[in-house]
């Protein structure tokens, strides 16, 4: 037998030179994941030729502890107990040519309380490794044990509803718009008018930070000053979500100080800022006693094709566990993308704190948040009054349903387009608590309500018909089979 072979042909594990990752111990089928693993799920597309067993160990030895060659100093560590192990590759149902491989990483790969770290490891390099075709990040599972040296939401869903002392209806929001060129002042008149008309928050978006047409400090002054005025007029408490986002950490964390001293109960940031910046701004949320909202700019470079990228219900995971009270999460029925079983799926993420393994829903394996609290989802993005019905059953009670140009948009002015979204939640709310079918009779009961508010009988003539009809492009593989009943 030669030196550098084990016997059945195959080159001895620490033979110099290459090794084909499977044998290498990358992939294991009969490994037994233990409950403190972190468990990935991959769509892996090897390219022709590639075995799709080999793929997968190579996804798994390059986000662990693998090189393209054997290096002797595996000797020096307990190798095996750092391998990463694909302990199964499934064939994806209609697709000759994808795989969900699930891998398995001990816990001990990680540091503690940090994404940065994760994501560095997980997504790293591997996204780049010729043999693949394409290749996603499907779901993770996160064992209570990681969680939990996770800070979190810095209040959460309940909190949340306790600062503003608002429950049983989802919370009403608009951005402002347009999103760039107002002036502070005429900026803090949409706040204002917005609030007054029955909206519990207005917005910044994701671009507005401080350019020479207005500079962040003036907007947070005028702005303020429209929340005071509108929780004045109204008695409840309003917020404008003022966006932290800046160059640097230290522009963003005098930016929120600001926010603070001017008694704003909210701040914001961009997913763009990154994890790191993230979880620092969770924190000082948390020490101030300020919601933090995160708009989800450009997650869609990532997220939204099917084949390659990395899954929003992924982002979401990490998100909830650095720490965040609101993240947009998909509306179905607005003008970006969002399959209903998937946007289920995402929303589940944020509020839920045990999550059953529903391949409909785009989760493969359970996951237990360990009473971490809630995330609020958001949607955003071309939703008006004439889908509150359809809102609520898609979403549900604990969301913030965001009309921009749904409120901004009105024909009567921006005060009466945030009263039409305020009674036409409240009508539709009050038919649920009644027990009536109000997805079915939605445009019936929004009907009825718009007679005697002239503001949603207006949205309601100038939306009525206005859907965002197009083909999601990510959808689950999976979809319930009805079972046929069996009559006696």
């Amino acid at each position: 037998m030669s030196p550098a072979s084990d016997g059945n042909g195959r080159k001895d594990r620490w033979s110099a030179g290459v090794t084909p990752y499977a044998e290498m111990g990358y992939y294991n089928p009969d490994y037994d994941p233990r409950d403190s693993d972190i468990l990935a799920a991959f769509r892996i597309t090897p390219q022709p030729g590639v075995d799709p067993t080999e793929a997968a160990a190579a996804v798994a030895g390059e986000s662990s502890t693998a090189t393209w060659t054997v290096v002797w100093t595996d000797r020096l560590t307990d190798h095996a107990y750092y391998q990463a192990k694909c302990y199964s590759v499934e064939p994806v149902p209609g697709a000759d040519d994808q795989y969900i491989a699930k891998i398995a990483y001990g816990i001990d790969l990680f540091e503690e309380g940090s994404i940065a770290n994760m994501t560095s490891s997980i997504i790293g390099n591997v996204f780049g490794f010729k043999a693949l075709r394409a290749l996603r990040l499907e779901d993770l599972r996160i064992p209570p044990q990681f969680v939990k040296t996770f800070q979190g939401p810095p209040h959460g869903i309940v909190m949340e509803r306790e600062y503003l002392d608002k429950y049983g209806r989802p919370l009403l929001g608009a951005t402002v718009k347009p999103k760039l060129g107002l002036s502070a002042k005429n900026y803090g008149r949409v706040v204002f008018e917005a609030l007054r008309g029955g909206l519990d928050f207005t917005k910044d978006d994701e671009n507005i930070n401080s350019q020479p047409f207005m500079r962040w400090r003036d907007r947070y002054l005028y702005a303020i000053e429209g929340v005071n005025r509108a929780s004045a007029a109204t008695g409840e408490v309003k917020g404008h979500y003022m966006n932290v986002t800046a160059a640097t950490m230290e522009e963003m964390y005098e930016r929120a100080e600001f926010a603070k001293e001017l008694g704003s109960v909210i701040i914001m940031m961009d997913l763009t800022v990154g994890y790191t910046a993230m979880t620092s701004m969770s924190r000082w949320a948390r020490r101030n006693g300020l919601i933090l909202h995160l708009h989800r700019a450009g997650h869609a470079t990532f997220t939204r094709q099917k084949y390659h990228g990395v899954s929003f219900r992924v982002i979401a995971k990490w998100c909830r566990l650095l720490g965040v009270d609101h993240i947009h999460a998909g509306t179905v029925v607005g003008k970006l993308e969002g399959d209903p079983n998937m946007i289920r799926g995402y929303y589940d993420v944020c509020r839920e704190d045990v999550i059953p393994q529903n391949p409909e829903h785009g989760i493969y394996f359970d996951q237990h948040w360990a009473s971490m609290p809630g995330v609020m989802p958001v949607a955003s993005g071309g939703i008006h009054a004439g889908q509150m019905h359809q809102l609520l059953r898609y979403l549900g009670e604990d969301s913030i349903l965001q009309f921009g140009g749904g409120t901004i948009g009105h024909p009567m002015g921006i005060g009466a387009g945030a009263t039409a979204n305020r009674v036409a939640v409240e009508a539709i709310i009050q038919a649920r608590n009644e027990g009536r079918d109000y997805f079915h009779e939605g445009p019936d009961i929004l009907e009825r309500a718009a007679r005697g508010c002239p503001e949603l009988d207006a949205a309601l003539q100038v939306w009525r018909d206005v859907t965002f009809e197009f083909e999601s492009t990510d959808t689950p593989d999976y979809v319930a089979t009805p079972t046929p009943t069996t009559v006696r």
